[in-house]
């Protein structure tokens, strides 16, 4: 068992194609589609994989695309642990409009999970040994409780895990008031949760009130090409991203979260774990479509920003 465990309630198949141009009432002509397996989770430990690091991801999957989620998982060598489940894993579209280069994502709702599948998921977390951080990452499936973190936060308290959550909305609310030990919110989605006004000046003291407020230990917020800001009770760090062409956003996120966590169990302080991370999130932006950061992209960044 790897010492990085990531589950993704949500799991998917995300479909990438382009079209020369997005025009409403016609028919468009789509190049070929690119299958990639998706959701948050599988992503994190899918990157991880890329950068030469071991990390386990479990995810209920069923039907014939949740067989083909397994498939490509097999093909790029990571890890999984499934739970079968009975309804067809969603799959999303990814559409890029040629002539704009504007990138059109379009996420279906997934089927929902039993109350059988949520137990034997946590049962797998249980049941491992030597993980030291647990990878909560993406969406919940329909219908699916944000209490679920309190079981969660039961288990990796009674293991000694560190929960990194990266999730919005009410299950991020959820995440912090059961206890998690790192969070990675964007601007939006600190504003949200933050409950605030949205003026992006005041994302430190937002960042410091999930913290005072909470029972978590570090902040992260994205902030895109400028990179992350970096709070803790005692410490703020702004964290700059290394500027490149992007050429797509998706998987992005992802990138910035297994390069953070690869960091911290690789023995890596918060600022360099940081650091590492906003690389790994640019160079997910250097490719378009689905694609997630390489170990050569990363390191060509790496070396650039060292010259």
């Amino acid at each position: 068992m790897s010492a990085i465990l990531t589950v993704t309630f949500n799991p998917c198949i995300d479909v990438y194609t382009s079209v020369t141009s997005l025009i409403p009432q016609i028919k468009l002509r789509c190049t070929a589609p690119r299958p990639d397996p998706g959701g948050g989770g599988i992503n994190v430990a899918r990157a991880i994989t890329k950068l030469g690091g071991a990390a386990t991801c479990l995810y209920p999957a069923g039907g014939s695309t949740g067989k083909q989620l397994r498939r490509m998982l097999d093909e790029e060598g990571v890890v999984s642990i499934v739970v079968d489940v009975s309804s067809n894993t969603r799959e999303n579209l990814i559409v890029i409009d040629e002539t704009s280069g504007l990138q059109y994502q379009l996420n279906m709702p997934g089927p929902a999970l039993s109350e059988q599948a949520i137990t034997a998921l946590l049962n797998i977390i249980t049941l491992q040994e030597a993980i030291e951080y647990l990878v909560v990452s993406g969406s919940l499936a329909p219908g699916m409780s944000g209490d679920i973190f309190g079981r969660l936060s039961s288990i990796a308290q009674k293991k000694n895990i560190k929960i990194i959550a990266d999730t919005s909305g009410e299950a991020l609310k959820k995440a912090l008031e059961h206890g998690v030990y790192l969070v990675k919110p964007s601007i939006h989605e600190l504003i949200a949760v933050a409950e605030k006004s949205g003026d992006e000046r005041l994302i430190e003291d937002m960042a410091r009130s999930l913290i005072s407020n909470h029972s978590c230990q570090v902040v992260v917020v994205s902030l895109g090409a400028a990179g992350a800001m970096l709070v803790t009770k005692d410490k703020v760090k702004q964290v700059t991203a290394p500027v490149v062409k992007t050429q797509g956003t998706v998987g992005a996120g992802d990138s910035m979260v297994a390069g953070i966590v690869l960091a911290l169990q690789a023995g890596k302080g918060l600022e360099q774990a940081v650091a590492y991370g906003c690389v790994c999130g640019a160079a997910a932006t250097l490719h378009p479509g689905t694609s997630l950061c390489s170990k050569e992209d990363v390191e060509l960044l790496m070396k650039i920003g060292n010259s």
